[in-house]
């Protein structure tokens, strides 16, 4: 028997290359970087970095509560942004979704990201098993 448990779920956006939304090994769950898409449609947000922002935490958060977590379980957060002038609008954003007990985190800009989109993150979040 596997230890490792993929998992998807159609309140994300389906993964749009050869990986899963995330995978659980043992009590650790590793969700795949985010962008913002619409679950629905597969169409990007655009109107604004806050607005990206919004829409890849929502992301992160239905593939958390499909695996049984929660913001507060996340232990690690990799933020990838387009241009870190960005940084202090994303920052507010994140601190909106993780109120408490934040997370180890780091923030990279990189030349471009999927989709030519501002925003990215993926996520680790770990519980003590059942």
């Amino acid at each position: 028997m596997s230890h490792k448990q993929i998992l998807n779920t159609d309140s994300a956006p389906a993964a749009i290359g050869p990986y899963n939304q995330a995978i659980k090994a043992g009590d650790t769950l590793y969700v795949s970087g985010q962008i913002p898409l619409i679950p629905e449609t597969m169409e990007l947000v655009s109107s604004s970095v806050a607005d990206e922002t919004h829409q890849v935490l929502t992301n992160v958060k239905a593939i958390l509560e499909t695996a049984g977590y929660t913001f507060n379980d996340v232990v690690k957060a990799s933020i990838f942004i387009s241009d870190m002038g960005d940084f202090g609008t994303i920052n507010e954003v994140y601190a909106q979704y993780f109120t408490e007990n934040q997370p180890a985190r780091e923030c990279v800009a990189v030349k471009t990201l999927p989709k030519n989109v501002n925003v990215e993150i993926s996520v680790i979040a770990w519980k003590k098993g059942d």
